[in-house]
């Protein structure tokens, strides 16, 4: 392509790339891109031309290049040395590109919750057909201090897998006796298709579902109104409870906690559906 002799002025160059001028003056000075021509007023000026070199400058700015290493390509730009670094580059974007994927479905799931949280009513009861779900469980042996809690998570489960949200499993032969002293571990959903360990298959099937509104220590009541209900409508409870915050990270008064609470059901003498 024919270069073009068109000459610019700092300011004039600043304001075509949409850049500060104080950026091309620092630039300038460490010797990383400078003006081309000087006046017959002994000003500087950019050609035009320039413009495709100051882009990829910018490129790679934006890709967190640093400036030693972008003056060590524009000293010797070989083939070799742009293929080296794109390609590292692209490394870098595609686990950066991973890891938005993974931010996005956490606050997908998070909106969700509290959406959902929004139209409860103070209780409810659901019955739904459940899949198989992945878990990655740990057990729940450390007293009740969160940072105890916290510091045991994250010695086990990364960062974003945390953010996915952690709940409690308990035994149905617990429930039935009125023990909530120590449930029976922790989990969270699997945000990977194949974890690598501790992973639990939550079984597919017909689940009653019970939302609760209310403190962490109200849970009992929660729990009471379950077996109630179970009772009343001839369900057998069998596993776990599944018990799931839902609204921790939105609250201003944690009377407003809600829990979800999941149990599965088996044996019923007719179908549920029917109801």
């Amino acid at each position: 392509m024919k270069k073009s002799n068109i000459k610019l002025t700092t300011a004039q160059f600043a304001k075509l790339h949409n850049v500060n001028k104080r950026t091309l003056h620092y630039y300038d000075n460490i010797g990383l891109f400078s003006p081309n021509t000087k006046g017959e007023n002994g000003y500087r000026y950019y050609d035009l031309s320039q413009s495709i070199e100051f882009e990829y400058i910018l490129m790679l700015r934006e890709l967190n290049v640093s400036i030693d290493d972008i003056e060590e390509y524009i000293k010797r730009p070989t083939e070799e040395n742009f293929i080296r670094l794109a390609t590292a580059k692209e490394v870098e974007i595609n686990n950066q590109i991973k890891r938005l994927k993974l931010i996005k479905k956490t606050i997908h799931e998070k909106k969700n919750q509290i959406e959902l949280c929004q139209s409860l009513e103070i209780s409810k009861f659901e019955i739904n057909e459940c899949k198989e779900e992945k878990l990655l469980i740990l057990p729940y042996d450390f007293d009740d201090d969160i940072s105890n809690t916290f510091s045991f998570m994250a010695k086990s489960w990364s960062v974003e897998q945390i953010r996915m949200g952690v709940g409690g499993m308990i035994s149905i032969d617990k429930v039935l006796k009125n023990d909530f002293s120590k449930y029976d571990g922790i989990y969270t959903p699997a945000l990977y298709p194949n974890p690598a360990k501790n992973i639990f298959h939550k079984p597919k099937g017909t689940y009653i579902t019970y939302y609760h509104r209310g403190e962490w220590d109200t849970l009992p009541h929660a729990y009471h109104q379950l077996i109630k209900y179970a009772k009343k409508n001839d369900l057998e409870m069998t596993g776990y409870a599944y018990e799931m915050g839902m609204n921790e990270f939105a609250l201003s008064n944690e009377e407003d906690y809600v829990t979800k609470i999941s149990i599965r059901i088996e044996n019923t003498r007719h179908s549920i559906f029917d109801r």
